[in-house]
Parts: C-alpha cells; structure tokens; sequence
C-alpha cells in the first residue's frame, strides 16, 4: 500500500503544474508603524535613484529596491524603473492609506567609487530581516549613511580625469594600430576636448552640443595636421587622419551606454532599453555632425581629407592587450573606482582583449568573439570581484570598455550621411553590426554574471561599511 502511495505521489508531482508566480495577490499589511514603512520606502528608492545616476542597470536597482524594503517585511511593494524616473508604491491594505513615491533621474554620470559605497551598504541593509522594534534605529542608521556617502567629495580632481582620459586615448590610439605619435596627438586632443566641454556643460549647453563641440575639435586637430603635412614629410603617414580623429573622440564614445541599453532591453526592461538607445543614437549623430561639419567646411575650402578608412593593427598580441589593460584601467579611475577597483578592471580588460582576438582568429565573428570575451568578464566580476573586496559592476563595465562598439557605430552613422548609396547601404549595414556587438557584450556579460552566481558562496565576508558604524558608535555615546 505504501508503495502504490508513493506512486501516486510521484505521479502527481510529474503531471501537476507549477506555481503561476507573484500574480494578483491581495496586498497584507506588515504590521509597520506608517512613519517606519514610509521611511523603508524613501530608503530603497534613495539607493535606486544613486545607483541608477551613477550607472547601475535597471536589473540591479529593481533587485536593491525589492530587497531592501523586503528587509522591512514591506513584501507587497511595486517598483517601476523607467529611463528618468523610478516608482515604489505600498498598499497595506485593508483600511490604511496606500503609499507612493517617486524619485527623477536628473544627470547620468559614471562614478563606480561611490555606487560601490551605495552597493556595500545597500547589502548591509536588507542582509539581514529588520525587527519591528529596532526599524526605526536600522533606518536612521541607514539614512545617514547614505547621506554621507552622495555628499563625501569624490576621490580625484578634475584635472587627475583629464589626465587619465589623456591615458586612455593613448591606449585606444595604440589599440587601433597607431604608434607613438598617434597616442601624444590623441591625448593632447583629448586633455583639450575634456576641458573645453568640462567648462561648457557648467553653463548648461545640452549633450548633444556638447558631443558635436568634442568631434569638431577632433576633426580640427587632423584638419590641421593635413595642412601641416607638406612641411613636415612622411608626417600623415606617422599621424593618419583616421586615427587621429577616431583616437581622439574615444573620450566622447566611451560613456554612450549601448551596451546598457542591450542589458535592460535583456533583463526585461524595454521601456528604459528604448529611452536608452534613443540617447545613445542622438548622442552619436552629434559626433558625426561635429565631424562632418568640419569636414564640409574644409572640403570647400579645399582640403580633401577623409577620416573613414583605418588602417590595420598589426601590432604584436602583448601589446594590444596592455593597450586594451590601460583603456580598461583608465576607464575605471576616471568613472571614480577606486585603486584596487581600476587595477582588477585593467587585468580583466586586458584578458577580454587576448579572448576576443584569439576567438577572432578562430573564425568567430566581431559579435560572437565579443560575447565570449564579455561571458568571461561578467564572470570574472561576480566570482572574483567580491573576493578582491571590488564590487562586480566596476570589473563587468570597465573591463569590456576595450571591446565596445562605439567605433563602428560612428563610421557606420558617418557613412550614412553619404550622399552616394553604396554609402548608406554600408551605414546601415555597420549600424546592424555595431548593435549586434552591443547586444552580445551585454548577453555574454550578463550570462557569466548568472553562471557565477551560485559560485560566490564561499567569499568571504563583507566587512562593515564604516560609516555605518561610526553612526552606531555616536549614538550609543
């Protein structure tokens, strides 16, 4: 009898179906004081709003925010993260007033430092379930945390960025191919770019001037260099055009968040996916209208210069990998990472670099060898990352800047601009291509993060974020 019983039960468990999910479900009080629910509330979408200005995905503020209020037993909360703006709203049910906030997403800037202080605390605060009775005080902790870490002044000046984004187009300059002379010319381009929109965008000019004021500065250094040539003999040959411009506006590519946009339109986000390309493609049609602005004027006047063509890096594997290590690097401390931070993101980068050339000379197309690259640095980020003490994002985002696409997006928008439709065809064509390497950076990237995850159980401990325990330590005195 027990037998056929067990049977029955093994039957059932085969044929029954599976539970349909959080669907409908009636919202439950959680038995919080009202003041103490609305302060979790305003905690979580306080992280949300931080980590999505400083450049978290859409994926990871919407598992911060669930987290975090669930830490509070708030287990019925709906969050909406849109491209500039987030939603958290709390029925309680029954006869209690329900509970909605919202929070503007004002400015996008990348500062790794800061958003991995926000994750460490943000970890710390719903590792573990909250009591009712000590809420109150977890959340009064909290607050002032996090109040401390948006205010704290950032680690490096404005010139030390300008500095190394100097460094990182030199990176760039020998990553295309170009040598010594190329790299001096494309940081002296860059250092002058970064200032000039630096001073610009405190008067408030919009994005998009600002990426045609950089191209256009590019575009002049290279126009003046043709001119220069038939002084200086043999000099276009050390100092090609293309790459003068392409090395030069690397400070302007590197931001745009295609990648992003293919990670959120992944993750289930297609409403912040969209918002996110659209910025992206407005923001590139900015550089090829800087560019191609300067070239027109030129051309009238005479001046047949042409920035498409690029010649081929025949540079020895090593030095394409430190090259790439430096971008990646460079990358890193300039979005604000800390030390140890920029060091993992330069090591990473430089091996996604070694993998996707070796998958390349394979056979493996630009989008496949770069999928397989980005699997290793998402897998890298989450397995390795925490055991450096270095939050995933840093070492995810920074070591696959190397390996984005930006390049071929702005030849392929540049191209389209062509009045001759061998031209756009190529445009068009360069465009698929580009998103099809986008797409592939952020599914390897995302995939590795997933294969590593179950992996990270042995790290070892977090340490206490200092600023919450100097919050304790003053309120115990």
């Amino acid at each position: 009898m027990r037998g056929s019983e067990r049977l029955r039960q093994l039957a059932r468990q085969v044929i029954a179906g599976t539970h349909p999910g959080d669907v409908g479900l009636r919202a439950r009080d959680a038995g919080l004081d009202e003041v103490v629910a609305r302060g979790a509330l305003e905690l979580a979408l306080r992280f949300g709003e931080a980590m999505f200005s400083l450049g978290a995905s859409a994926a990871d503020v919407r598992t911060t925010i669930n987290r975090t209020v669930r830490a509070f037993g708030l287990d019925a909360c709906q969050v909406e993260v849109g491209f500039s703006a987030i939603t958290l709203a709390y029925d309680p049910g029954g006869s209690a007033y329900p509970m909605t906030l919202m929070r503007v997403i004002r400015t996008r800037n990348a500062d790794y430092g800061r958003l991995a202080s926000i994750l460490e605390l943000a970890t710390q605060t719903y590792g573990v379930k909250v009591a009712a009775e000590d809420a109150r005080d977890r959340l009064d902790d909290a607050h002032a945390a996090l109040d401390a870490i948006v205010t704290a002044p950032r680690p490096y000046s404005r010139w030390v960025v300008t500095l190394v984004l100097s460094v990182l187009a030199a990176g760039v300059a020998f990553l295309l191919g170009g040598g010594p002379a190329v790299a001096v010319v494309a940081a002296a381009t860059t250092a002058l770019i970064d200032r000039v929109l630096w001073a610009l965008d405190r008067f408030g000019l919009p994005p998009f001037f600002l990426q045609g004021i950089g191209a256009a500065i590019a575009t002049l250094v290279a126009v003046g260099l043709f001119l220069a040539a038939p002084t200086f003999p043999g000099a276009l040959a050390a100092l090609p055009p293309s790459l003068v411009v392409a090395s030069g506006i690397v400070v302007l590519l590197a931001g745009l968040s295609l990648v992003g946009a293919a990670e959120d339109a992944i993750s289930g986000f297609a409403v912040t996916a969209g918002g996110r390309t659209f910025e992206v493609v407005v923001l590139t049609l900015g550089i090829v209208v800087g560019i191609g602005g300067v070239l027109d004027v030129a051309r009238r006047a005479g001046v047949p210069l042409e920035v498409l063509d690029i010649p081929a890096n025949t540079a020895p594997l090593m030095v394409q990998a430190a090259s790439a290590a430096v971008v990646a690097g460079a990358w890193g401390v300039a979005s604000y990472a800390r030390p140890r931070a920029a060091v993992a993101a330069a090591v990473v980068g430089g091996l996604s670099w070694v993998i996707y050339v070796v998958a390349g000379d394979l056979g493996l197309g630009p989008a496949v060898a770069s999928a397989l690259a980005a699997l290793v640095v998402g897998f890298l980020g989450v397995f390795v990352g925490p055991r450096l003490g270095v939050t995933p994002i840093v070492i995810s985002v920074c070591g696959i800047v190397p390996l984005l696409p930006g390049l071929a997006i702005y030849r392929a928008l540049f191209q389209l601009i062509n009045e001759h439709s061998i031209g756009i065809i190529a445009g068009a064509s360069g465009l698929l291509g580009a998103a099809l390497i986008g797409l592939g950076l952020a599914a390897g990237v995302t995939l590795g993060e997933f294969l590593a995850a179950p992996l990270r159980r042995g790290r070892r401990p977090r340490r206490e974020n200092p600023l919450l325990w100097r919050r304790r330590a003053v309120t115990a005195s």
